[in-house]
């Protein structure tokens, strides 16, 4: 067994077809599948299902892939800590960001973080919790910021900032005049929500439970109405199609001729950012020095967080 057997059949099971895993591995699909097949015969056993259009990894597969990703990160922790002046802000760092934070977030954290670290560009994933999820089990990304809750076993947690919720409604509409909405309220009114599977829609609904009750009234609802993402979302709402809710940070100074931002009345609907790494990740001064980022990044009506990683 080698590290390079190992490195093959997480590549596999990542790519789920034997080309674009030898494609990753810069080496020919005979030589990747000549490897593992040695490796099952070591072992004794089924790693992948072969057949059909996607490869599928056996039970076992996955129990023993899971330990490779493991081990080649070890390894790759003894290669990184053989330096005795190993710069752990050297390097690329590997960090994924949920679509609703993505694009308000690194604008400001970016510059701040090359202040910081100027040796530590960021590789960037932006994607679904779910995926993301996925890829930091999988060890393709080092980091991910998303929203709590985030349940999920192996991992370490921090907590960077609570965002409030804003209400935006179209230019003239009644509510504008509102010093503060109660969420409530929203049942009165056409809701624009993100598409079922991203987790700020859930967190509106779970903040709105009027929202969520609407289909066992039987109306025809606007809440059911839906973007692809925040940015759509408030162009249908600046042209009357209906109002929606907003996280905070969101919120720019172009939308001032498009929308009316009001606030909840207190305690407003919030989310908690959080910033997540595997428990054996060993670059925690990048880790640190991320976290530090974001606190240095002038993001506006947020709440910022210090204090030790919540274990899982």
């Amino acid at each position: 067994m080698t590290l390079t057997e190992l490195r093959y059949i997480v590549a596999v099971a990542r790519e789920r077809h034997f080309g674009r895993a030898a494609q990753s591995c810069f080496v020919s699909q005979p030589t990747l599948s000549i490897a593992i097949k040695k490796l099952e015969d070591e072992l004794g056993v089924t790693l992948f299902e072969r057949g059909g259009q996607e490869v599928a990894v056996t039970e076992i597969g996955e129990r023993i892939i899971e330990q490779s990703q493991r081990v080649l990160e070890e390894a790759d922790a003894v290669k990184r800590l053989a330096g005795e002046h190993q710069n752990e802000l050297a390097g690329p760092l590997k960090l994924g960001v949920i679509f609703t934070i993505s694009p308000y977030l690194l604008p400001k954290l970016i510059p701040a973080l090359r202040i910081l670290a100027p040796d530590m560009p960021l590789i960037l994933e932006e994607n679904y919790t779910s995926r993301l999820a996925e890829m930091l089990k999988r060890g393709e990304v080092d980091a991910i910021i998303v929203a709590d809750p985030f349940e999920e076993t192996g991992i370490e947690a921090w907590p960077l900032y609570d965002e409030p919720f804003v209400v935006a409604t179209p230019k003239g509409h009644p509510w504008e005049k509102q010093q503060a909405i109660q969420p409530c309220q929203l049942s009165e009114e056409s809701v624009l929500l993100l598409s079922p599977g991203n987790c700020f829609r859930d967190q509106v609904l779970q903040a709105c439970s009027e929202l969520s009750s609407r289909p066992a009234q039987g109306h025809n609802l606007a809440s059911t109405l839906q973007g692809s993402s925040l940015n759509t979302i408030r162009h249908m709402v600046a042209s009357g199609m209906g109002v929606t809710v907003m996280p905070a940070t969101s919120v720019g100074p172009g939308d001032e001729s498009l929308l009316s931002i009001v606030p909840f009345s207190q305690p407003a609907p919030q989310r908690r950012v959080l910033l997540v790494t595997r428990k054996q990740f060993f670059r925690k001064k990048a880790i640190e020095t991320l976290q530090q980022a974001v606190f240095c990044s002038g993001l506006s009506d947020v709440v910022m967080l210090e204090g030790e990683p919540k274990l899982a």
